[in-house]
């Protein structure tokens, strides 16, 4: 029986080893399942930990430029064709009024368009609220064309030559006015473009002001320089502006305004794609659709008087820049100006005595349901000039009083009421 035995023990052991071999390779087969999620999740943490450096290293490296230099680019830039897609978003912080909010920004800028949905001067005023895709191009001082994009619509406003064209497709619609000689028509002066937005801010830089270059940045694929511009009062509803300028060509690509009560922007306008070849010839062909109800207005050199698209009143052209007025005291509208820089004032006279609004103060009906409807939009107010009402946006805010003057400014309410007392 030893024999036997003797097998037995020898087969017992190598079954031992056999099944230590098994668990032992069973050992390293798991520990390759978890080695290697292991190994992935330290090169994931790795990389997660690199995110903000490769972010930054996103940004061009461009030589440095300083704030003077800069601004002097921009004032260099002489961009004459171009083509490209603008997004353009405008919060002011307006209560919705259900449509009433863009039909009053319309009302209020009415031109010589007869009521036409195609009239530039009322139509482009829409860019002052919401969010909106233009397409734009230019070629010289005789071609250019900004198209807002809506939904399953498109309104163009064209100019070529001495012919400018408005065509609302929605209503079928165009609006046409003639210049007197090509290649002079005057720019509708409702901001669209980052450089409309830039070339306003710019030219109220001034001792109030700091401006500083902030780095780089990449807009619609192309390498730009920050400039930001700060002002260095205190009082005024404007945070910090932010230009974003293209290093070759010196023109602004991106434009962003945020209130200095923080939050979203109050604009931001830039370019998603942009092209500076010359855009095709036909881009700027425009025959009005058989059937389409055309109106015929002034000439394009004319708009804007008597309060038209370059947003003047009788009185002439107001300045579009937030919270700046001349030196002088004396706006080139003919307003009168209070303080200097970010904390100036406009002053003028509605001709308006316990008038709208300024009845939903004093709780006098004489206003009618006009005045009670925004005197609830705004918050009354009293001081050493008596009564009046406040109404706020998140940028421009405005005074009127009860004797009818107006005070606007991209001021806070107290500075308005201060202004008043002192007027």
């Amino acid at each position: 029986m030893a024999p036997y035995e003797s097998d037995d023990s020898t087969g017992a052991a190598q079954a031992e080893d056999e099944l230590r071999a098994e668990l032992r390779a069973e050992r390293r087969r798991k520990t390759a399942r978890y080695v290697v999620p292991v190994a992935v999740v330290g090169v994931a943490a790795a990389t997660i930990g690199l995110v903000p450096a490769l972010a930054d290293s996103g940004d061009p490296d461009l030589p440095k430029i300083t704030a003077q230099e800069l601004i002097d680019k921009i004032a260099k830039s002489d961009v004459q064709q171009l083509s490209g897609t603008v997004k353009i978003s405008t919060d002011l912080g307006l209560p919705d009024l259900g449509g009433l909010e863009s039909g009053l920004l319309s009302g209020a800028t009415q031109g010589s368009g007869d009521g036409s949905s195609a009239d530039p001067t009322s139509k482009l005023t829409e860019l002052a609220s919401g969010t909106h895709t233009l397409r734009v191009a230019a070629d010289g001082p005789e071609k250019q064309k900004v198209s807002v994009l809506e939904s399953g619509a498109e309104y163009s406003l064209i100019h070529n030559g001495t012919d400018v064209w408005g065509y609302d497709s929605k209503s079928d619609e165009v609006y046409h006015s003639t210049v007197a000689d090509s290649g002079k028509a005057e720019q509708h002066e409702t901001p669209a473009t980052p450089k409309d937005f830039a070339d306003e801010v710019l030219k109220s830089v001034d001792d109030t002001t700091s401006v500083t270059v902030d780095g780089t940045a990449q807009v619609a694929g192309r390498d730009a320089y920050r400039l930001v511009i700060k002002p260095k009062q205190s009082g005024t509803t404007v945070g910090a502006i932010s230009i974003a300028v293209d290093a070759k060509t010196g023109t602004p690509l991106k434009f962003t305004l945020t209130p200095s009560s923080g939050g979203a922007a109050v604009v931001d306008a830039g370019y998603t794609q942009v092209s500076f070849a010359k855009p095709a010839a036909s881009t700027f062909d425009f025959t009005p659709p058989k059937g389409a109800k055309v109106t015929e207005g002034d000439k394009a050199g004319e708009i804007g008087k008597g309060g038209k698209a370059d947003g003047s009143d009788k009185g002439g052209k107001a300045s579009g820049t937030p919270g700046h007025g001349s030196a002088d005291g004396l706006d080139k509208s003919g307003f009168d100006v209070l303080g200097k820089g970010w904390n100036s004032i406009a002053v003028l006279d509605s001709g308006s005595k316990d008038g709208v609004p300024s009845g939903s103060a004093s709780g006098s009906a004489s206003g009618g349901d006009l005045s009670g409807f925004l005197g609830s939009l705004g918050d009354p107010v009293s001081g050493k000039f008596g009564k009046g009402t406040v109404f706020s946006t998140r940028l421009i805010n405005a005074l009127i009083t009860d004797d009818g003057k107006v005070y606007v400014g991209a001021v806070d309410k107290a500075a308005l009421v201060k202004a008043a007392d002192a007027g």
